[in-house]
């Protein structure tokens, strides 16, 4: 063990850019959540986040560290279901983010990400996961779309073009159709695009 101090965060942001992983790896004994965070992603830059670092990160007590695992875990095959379970939504929302972005999607991924469309308290978390169900492409994942389609204009926005990969779906195309006629100009707007870039007028 090297008996060089923990860096400061700037220490290891700049340790990520000039190829200093040591002192990235010392960061991430920071007493500070921040500059975990830091030393995460200067790992990540340097190409040497392995799984059992990031998953650790994705149990640490500050909530902005286990933010950035989530976030880095779009690139990393390591279990996200506790982080869509995590106690804070910023977490549960980038987790849902990582889902999306990744090829690796399981069952309890889908079942779990269509739970949250359909019983999350927070707007900004259903959100995020009509639009993972949406990049994901499932069909399994369509229900809560639907579902979303119907909540709060930020969510209906993200839902409708979340619809883009299932439009063969007669219940989808519906909903699309529906979305035309929104109250909400941009759920509109978005149902016109979506319909646009599939060729209809």
């Amino acid at each position: 063990m090297s008996d060089a101090p923990v860096p400061s965060r700037r220490d290891a942001a700049v340790g990520g850019h000039r190829g200093d992983e040591p002192t990235a790896r010392r960061a991430l004994d920071a007493a500070d959540g921040p500059t975990r965070a830091t030393g995460l992603g200067a790992l990540h830059r340097l190409g040497v986040l392995d799984a059992h670092t990031l998953t650790t990160a994705l149990a640490d007590p500050d909530w902005r560290v286990r933010r950035r695992a989530a976030e880095l875990a779009a690139e990393h095959a390591v279990d996200l279901l506790d982080a869509l379970a995590d106690s804070e939504p910023l977490v549960v929302e980038m987790a849902a983010w990582a889902c999306g972005e990744r090829t690796d999607t399981s069952t309890a991924q889908i079942d779990t990400l269509s739970s949250l469309v359909e019983n999350a308290d927070e707007p900004l978390v259903r959100e995020a996961a009509a639009a993972a169900l949406g990049a994901i492409g499932d069909r399994r994942g369509v229900p809560a779309i639907l579902t979303a389609c119907t909540d709060k204009p930020a969510v209906r926005r993200r839902a409708v073009l979340a619809l883009a990969p299932f439009l063969d779906d007669p219940n989808a195309r519906v909903a699309v159709d529906r979305a035309l006629d929104d109250r909400d100009w941009q759920v509109r707007q978005a149902a016109e695009d979506l319909l646009r870039a599939h060729g209809d007028e």
